[in-house]
């Protein structure tokens, strides 16, 4: 085949200059060419309000992860439970007067009002405080559900959740807790007179006492006279069927917060200087004036002593995620006692959590993404482990 029989005249070379590109047009062919695809959003669900009496709590943490949120790597679906534990889909939690306007539904298939549409997340967020969220029952659901969600797994909330039971662990595990007493409400109708001399002749005044399953000061009371104890012993048992009593500490509040799964982190410890008596519900979240010493001034033995205690006592209810561990230095010896553990502590504007990782050297933003990869991280982990014979 010569070279006249191959050019069948279509493939005939010109001798007209073909037109030059223009630059424009150069970068948008090499665009074209770099353009990766775009990647898909994490889908996050956050749940929050809930049956608890820490309800506007988790409307307030809430509403500050929500504006903190990355809205370019992250959608936020935004789920409500009320205080009736019904559940909505809403726009966000920025609007609390909002929440509560229009149908709520029951996610049990036998009610009336059953879910009528699907939710699609990639991951859960519980920013639920005490009862019925921060307490391994909404954790449990998504266990079963089989789906990632940030924080402590169904275990170490309850044990978080119950002080009682925390107690007793940290004890066992030779950490520093303040003297105590666990009473159970039919104990206490059986033999209150016997309960009110030993609390007399064992716990020199103040005292505290306060319900073993709430969180954010709820129902705790300061006794600073024994006549004082039986009322405030009833209205603690209006909260909780088992209360604690608790010996008082004169000495500096102090708090830590511990992030990570099996290799957890704790931050510079920092300092509450209440304005009222003791750091209740209505210091911390009504009133707000309340001092913070962030960081907490201490010398870097005592620093260190407390982050090695959070630590201990994170692994000690294994848990997961985050946790804020709270302590006492005493004033007389200098002796720290570690007083409990939250393990979805508060995400509010004022909150020693957020604060303490920010000049630890994590912002806000960071911590919230940080706390998603946990997540996932421990599901994938979990999700290696056997579930059947085979």
């Amino acid at each position: 085949m010569n070279g006249e029989e191959f050019n069948d005249g279509k493939n005939e070379i010109s001798d007209e200059k073909p037109e030059p590109i223009s630059r424009k047009e150069q970068l948008n062919a090499m665009n074209k060419v770099k353009k990766k695809p775009k990647q898909r959003k994490i889908r996050v669900c956050l749940l929050f309000g809930g049956r608890s009496a820490e309800h506007e709590v988790s409307l307030a943490s809430a509403k500050s992860i929500y504006n903190s949120v990355d809205k370019k790597r992250f959608d936020v679906v935004s789920l409500y439970i009320d205080k009736k534990g019904n559940w909505k889909i809403v726009p966000s939690p920025l609007s609390p007067e909002k929440l509560d306007k229009g149908p709520s539904f029951s996610f049990l298939p036998w009610r009336k009002k059953t879910w009528p549409k699907i939710i699609r997340a990639d991951i859960y967020f519980p920013v639920l405080h005490g009862p019925y969220g921060e307490d391994g029952t909404i954790q449990g659901l998504l266990e079963m559900a089989d789906v990632p969600y940030v924080g402590a797994g169904v275990l170490a909330s309850a044990l978080g959740m119950d002080k009682a039971i925390m107690k007793t662990i940290f004890k066992a595990r030779d950490l520093p807790v303040v003297k105590h007493l666990i009473l159970f409400e039919s104990d206490w109708k059986k033999n209150t007179k016997s309960i009110l001399k030993k609390i007399k002749n064992e716990f020199p005044l103040p005292f505290f006492v306060k319900p073993a399953n709430l969180g954010s000061s709820v129902g705790i009371s300061k006794v600073k006279n024994y006549s004082q104890t039986s009322r405030v012993l009833h209205r603690a048992f209006s909260y909780d069927r088992k209360i604690l009593v608790e010996e008082g500490i004169t000495g500096r509040e102090l708090e830590c917060s511990v992030l990570g799964n099996e290799a957890p982190q704790a931050s510079l410890p920092g300092e509450i200087f209440p304005f009222r008596e003791f750091y209740d519900y209505k210091d911390k979240y009504v009133e707000e004036k309340t001092g913070f010493g962030i960081p907490a001034k201490l010398p870097s033995s005592i620093i260190k002593e407390i982050q090695h205690i959070s630590i201990e006592a994170y692994k000690a209810i294994d848990c997961s995620g985050m946790a804020r561990v709270d302590f006492f230095l005493e004033d007389k010896k200098g002796k720290l006692f570690l007083s409990e553990i939250n393990t979805i502590p508060g995400f509010t504007d004022i909150s020693m959590y957020p604060k303490l990782w920010e000049v630890s050297g994590i912002p806000f933003s960071h911590l919230v993404e940080k706390l998603i990869d946990l997540g996932f991280k421990r599901h994938k982990a979990k999700k290696r482990n056997l579930t059947f014979l085979q």
